[in-house]
């Protein structure tokens, strides 16, 4: 680490509305001054704090911690505020340490979470649980909040399991974040009367209106999957005082074109108040969640980046406790060797287990939406050939299945409208939250190729077409890849083109996949027990009349 260094520029001073030329003196890793300077002796560059990702899954990037700040770092960001809920799915307590553990090798502020909802719902079958005293427990070990609060019926009906985690999270002072798709009115005031104080869930204006006047933050999403910027960008001009921006869950293609970086330029472009977008970019993460950032002010963390302009926000070096570590688009974080852990159980899926005995003659399909977690429950005609429901990839009626990675159990069968496969199959070992095994396809033989190709790697991505499987083996947790992460971004990059050449118009098939078990979206998932309804809460037959 540089002991101290000087570095001029126009200094971006949120907390004061104001850009002031300066020169900004570090040493130590910290702010020891901010001396002015007239406009004519600094460089046309800026100086402002770095950006915040307020609300991400590491995991979901398919890289560990380490990796995912060498590429977020290029693009300015220098904290997440983190839910490691997908690895304490898998592993538990012990993936939340894992986190923490790998985390803290790199220079970047990782503000990790306990996660409040493992397993996300009891319909399904999860590697591990955490209850209120292993909450407990990692709050005692410095865990500073309660992660995203899934369990909304919950919340709203007063169960004691769920109430006991939000009072020992007050207890504490740990603020608790939300996930509550569609609530409005007075269930959004119900919930965030418990204490909840964020929502990342907003797929609608009018549901982030009645989750601000019911005292909430919205952290405007633009992930993957979830595309919410252009439904809720109105937020920065309504409610700039309750915004943050946040990924949630994004792949390494999209990591490695940009961040929240994107976002406020994307903002900006649209004539929103440039202190507003920054605030919600840079400063209202670190007041909400208490993150120990520097905001460039004397006796502060030196952590700040440099940009070429206020419009198009080209991250030129990013710093972080006065370590440089990346410089005109170039990560300067080595890649450090990570431990792999896992817990797999291995098995050969077979065709004839995937047979749907015709007992109805309405199929309830799933239908997927393109940039949307939420699903839609349609009614068709069941194709039926040899007494069997089976898939019509030219009706867009394809076969899902969950397989359970924890023990030995049947496949989950159910039917979906959306992905648009014309041929093959593709299949994930990340499928939220519970993580066991998903595809989709049209024939039952692509889809056991896929499903096994995965089987055999103990986790991974695969794609297969005819005789030919291609797979991204994801050997931790069966979530992340311990390679290079520029390489596993070129290698997803490959399987995300051979999904859409079978015939997929979706923005991100495989993200749009791994939400398709996650049962906390309404309207129907599949989970490894069988076609839920998220409105109900309750499973339902595969055929609306039998």
């Amino acid at each position: 680490m540089e002991q101290g260094f000087r570095i001029a520029g126009h200094v971006v001073l949120l907390d004061q509305r104001r850009i002031e030329p300066a020169e900004v003196v570090v040493r130590d890793g910290r702010i020891a001054a901010v001396e002015a300077r007239r406009a004519s002796e600094v460089p046309s560059v800026y100086l402002l704090p770095g950006f915040v990702d307020a609300h991400v899954h590491v995991e979901s990037s398919l890289l560990p911690p380490p990796e995912f700040a060498r590429l977020a770092v290029v693009h300015g960001t220098v904290a997440t505020v983190s839910d490691p809920h997908e690895i304490a799915n898998v592993l538990g307590v012990e993936g939340v340490r894992y986190m923490l553990r790998t985390g803290a090798m790199v220079p970047f502020i990782f503000w990790f979470g306990a996660p409040s909802c493992v397993p996300a719902t009891h319909f399904e079958t999860a590697g591990a649980e955490l209850t209120a005293e292993d909450i407990r427990t990692l709050f005692e070990e410095g865990v500073p909040y309660l992660s995203e609060m899934m369990n909304f019926p919950g919340v709203l009906e007063g169960d004691p399991e769920v109430m006991a985690k939000l009072e020992l999270a007050h207890s504490y002072g740990r603020p608790v974040d939300g996930h509550a798709p569609g609530l409005r009115g007075e269930q959004a005031r119900r919930y965030a009367a418990a204490g909840i104080s964020t929502d990342h869930e907003c797929f609608t204006l009018e549901e982030a209106l009645d989750k601000v006047e019911a005292g909430m933050w919205i952290l405007i999403r633009e992930g993957s999957a979830a595309r919410n910027f252009d439904a809720l960008h109105p937020l920065l001009r309504l409610h700039p005082e309750r915004c943050m921006f946040c990924t949630d869950d994004l792949h390494p293609d999209r990591l490695v074109e940009g961040h929240i970086n994107g976002l406020v330029r994307r903002a900006i472009a649209l004539g929103y108040d440039f202190w507003d977008v920054l605030r919600a970019a840079c400063l209202h993460p670190v007041l909400h969640y208490g993150l120990p950032l520097g905001r460039l002010r004397p006796g502060d963390p030196a952590d700040f980046i440099v940009v070429e302009d206020l419009v198009n926000f080209r991250v030129l070096a990013t710093y972080i406790r006065g370590e440089c570590v990346a410089r005109e688009g170039n990560t300067l974080i080595p890649h450090y060797p990570v431990e792999r852990v896992n817990r797999f159980r291995k098995r050969i899926v077979r065709e004839e287990e995937l047979r749907v005995p015709a007992h109805g003659k309405t199929l309830r399909l799933i239908e997927a939406y393109d940039g949307q977690l939420v699903t839609g429950e349609i009614h068709c005609s069941a194709p039926v050939r040899d007494g069997a429901i089976v898939a019509d990839p030219e009706q867009d009626i394809l076969k899902l299945v969950v397989v359970n990675r924890y023990a030995e159990a049947p496949p989950a069968v159910a039917f979906i409208r959306g992905f648009g496969l014309r041929r093959g199959a593709i299949a994930s070992s990340v499928a939220h939250d519970s993580h066991n095994v998903i595809a989709v396809g049209g024939s039952d033989r692509e889809l056991c190729s896929a499903l096994n190709a995965v089987m055999e790697a103990e986790g991974g991505l695969a794609v297969a077409e005819g005789e030919h499987v291609s797979v991204l083996p994801l050997s931790i947790a069966g979530l992340m890849s311990p390679e290079d992460g520029y390489t596993v971004a070129q290698r997803y990059t490959e399987l995300d083109r051979a999904a859409k050449q079978c015939g997929s118009s979706l923005q991100a098939p495989f993200m749009t996949l791994s939400f398709m078990a996650l049962l906390v979206i309404p309207a129907l998932k599949l989970s490894d027990r069988g076609l839920f309804d998220g409105r109900a809460f309750r499973f339902v037959p595969l055929c609306v009349e039998s």
